[in-house]
């Protein structure tokens, strides 16, 4: 495959841009769309953090409870509303009903909610509960106390799946193969890259400049940076519903073959009917479909876990909004630019190079290799040993437990927008029409968020045993290294039945899949 990419385009520009001119009117628009979708999941990402960890009364302890008690049901809802709007309207009218709520709330909050803040939040109420419940409720009464920026952080979170995640890669799975996802999928994440560092870039420029914004977003200078953020949401999200209105007025209803692909796409919808318990059911029948959940889950699982420890040391450097805001924005740069390396240099030659096995396996050896350091800083700060070391850097243990983690946050997620998330859209390609369809919506629309509030469920029961996250920190990183190796599991069996399918040119069916599992002759793989 590589030597092919190479005689066609010749060696450098199959490694930078292995793109034919015919085919920059299909593929620029998508890259632009989704970096514009990029733009507003990382600058929310650095908002909703702030605004809920360094809330009154709150801290890192707050988001497991946010995504037990809140996300995952909101999730559930969220899908169930996308499987209802899915089988009444074309996937063209989804993309613009699903993206225009959430720009409806963001302009809601800035301009009504927040505001507000001080008139809606129970804050007597959420005293007297502390009064009364033990230590490791903290997490659970702080977010009935700021309720307005929970919702906040669980519409900024869900952002990420419902549109990033469920609408437009289920739009761009359905009109790419899985040779022209090699070439494709990689260069898209340096888009989703460049947007980072802008978003970065911005939530810095935004937190630490003072502007006379009182006119609009009142008085408060966090309210104000709030604000100019969700503007930019706004815009962002507006660019890419035009965007995406030109792409099928453009190129699809201009190109007869994509036409045609949009035409059999609206067959098979009819052909079956979505529905969230019928999506379940299908996932469970299959072992393929099931190895791919089985990614998704234990990267949510063990990135959930790492993260709300570093997010609690962070809290303790900057416990200001706009500095805590300040400090994401530098991280979400750095991500940006080691994904666009790793998007330029090694993500679609890895695929093409070493095949989808290997290239799956970096995400979960980085996790383990990078967490690692983390808490040995994070474990062992008090140790005298640590203290002299760190103090000939100038440094004292905090700072080194923050910049480790950020160090393997920077990593992990900078694989996480490359290599996984390239590798887990291409594991879809070879799936018949149904089976994709209902797969992706309960794996990417619900998995995701099951396996963020598992990690929560997890780290939530050892806050109510321990009461504290540095109590509970060593047996985090036990059940880290369990998850991380069955990950790599599903990863080798999930890449045997991969290559296998996509070798032969094959489409699996699952329930041919089904049917032999439970003792019939057929074929295991359906071809199409």
């Amino acid at each position: 495959m590589s030597s092919l990419t190479d005689k066609e385009f010749g060696r450098f520009r199959s490694f930078i841009w292995p793109i034919h001119r015919c085919e920059i009117k299909k593929f620029l628009p998508l890259l632009i769309i989704y970096a514009l979708i990029c733009f507003n999941y990382s600058i929310l990402k650095a908002a909703k953090d702030a605004i809920v960890i360094t809330a009154p009364g709150s801290g890192a302890e707050a988001l497991p409870f946010i995504k037990i008690a809140v996300i995952l049901p909101m999730a559930l809802l969220v899908t169930f509303l996308f499987t209802r709007l899915f089988n009444r309207f074309s996937q063209e009218n989804l993309f613009y009903i699903m993206i225009g709520s959430f720009l409806l709330f963001f302009i809601l909050f800035a301009l009504v909610i927040y505001p507000l803040r001080d008139f809606i939040h129970p804050h007597s109420f959420a005293d007297r509960l502390e009064a009364h419940l033990p230590k490791g409720f903290h997490g659970m009464i702080s977010i009935i106390r700021n309720w307005s920026y929970t919702l906040f952080y669980v519409m900024s979170e869900l952002w990420g799946t419902a549109i990033m995640t469920v609408l437009f890669w289920g739009f761009t799975n359905e009109i790419t193969t899985v040779k022209d996802a090699k070439r494709y999928y990689g260069i898209l994440g340096i888009g989703a890259n460049i947007a980072t560092i802008f978003s970065g870039q911005i939530a810095i420029f935004v937190s630490l400049k003072t502007f006379d914004l009182s006119f609009i977003f009142g008085e408060d200078r966090w309210g104000q940076s709030l604000g100019l953020i969700t503007s930019f949401v706004v815009l962002s999200g507006l660019l890419s519903i035009a965007l995406f209105k030109w792409y099928h007025l453009k190129v699809i209803d201009k190109d007869p073959n994509m036409k045609k692909i949009q035409i059999n796409h609206s067959k098979q919808k009819k052909a079956f009917k979505m529905g969230m318990r019928k999506n379940f059911a299908y996932l469970a029948k299959s072992k393929y479909l099931l190895y791919v959940a089985i990614l998704v889950l234990g990267f949510n699982i063990a990135l959930n876990m790492v993260e709300i420890i570093w997010k609690d040391q962070i809290k303790t450097l900057y416990s200001n909004p706009n500095d805590y805001s300040a400090f994401m924005g530098k991280v979400l740069m750095l991500i940006g630019f080691l994904s666009t390396f790793i998007a330029l240099f090694f993500c679609s030659n890895m695929i093409r190079r070493l095949g989808w096995t290997l290239s799956a396996l970096v995400t979960p050896l980085i996790l383990f290799i990078s967490g690692v350091f983390f808490f040995i800083f994070v474990l062992f700060r008090e140790s005298s040993l640590l203290v002299k070391w760190t103090a000939i850097f100038g440094m004292t243990p905090l700072t080194m437990a923050v910049l480790f983690g950020t160090i393997q946050n920077v990593f992990t997620r900078s694989c996480k927008y490359t290599l996984f998330d390239t590798t887990k859209e291409i594991a879809f390609i070879p799936l018949n029409a149904e089976s994709k369809f209902k797969g992706k919506a309960a794996i990417d629309g619900v998995g995701s968020r099951l396996g963020k509030s598992g990690g929560s469920i997890i780290h939530g029961g050892l806050l109510m045993m321990f009461g504290s996250i540095s109590m509970s920190t060593p047996y985090v990183g036990l059940i880290l290294l369990i998850i991380i190796l069955g990950w790599i599991g599903a990863v080798q069996s999930l890449g045997h039945q991969f290559n296998e399918l996509t070798a032969k040119q094959k489409k699996l069916d699952i329930k041919e899949e089904d049917k032999q599992i439970a003792g019939n002759k057929k074929p295991l793989f359906k071809t199409t």
